[in-house]
């Protein structure tokens, strides 16, 4: 695999990943949430889309380091590296964020 191709696969996936949270009530797309007295489906807090979404980065995290491992050496990573690509993972996640959150409903 072509070490371009890889890095843009990882981006794809990161935002893909980071805005999987806001886009729906499931937890992490697959799990629905029990049903509340009345039948109604329970919508997911904030805290939870902020855990979700921290689990979500160390699994886009694997991804990565399982490509880059097929493509050659992994290189070591200090914790600048993991601030800046969390960072980075919260930027990408704006867009859901901006949706769920800052859109007017009509």
């Amino acid at each position: 695999m072509d070490v371009s191709f890889a890095s843009w696969i990882v981006v794809l996936v990161a935002l893909a990943a980071a805005n999987l949270p806001f886009a729906n009530e499931r937890v992490f797309g697959l799990l629905s949430l029990k049903a509340t007295q009345n039948g109604q489906v329970r919508s997911k807090s904030f805290l939870a889309r902020l855990l979700e979404l921290l689990v979500l980065y160390f699994l886009v995290g694997a991804v990565a380091y399982l490509l880059e491992s097929r493509i050659g050496n992994v290189f070591a990573q200090g914790w600048e590296f993991y601030a800046v690509t969390g960072c980075l993972f919260l930027v990408l996640a704006f867009p859901g964020f901006v949706i769920r959150y800052l859109r007017k409903r009509r």
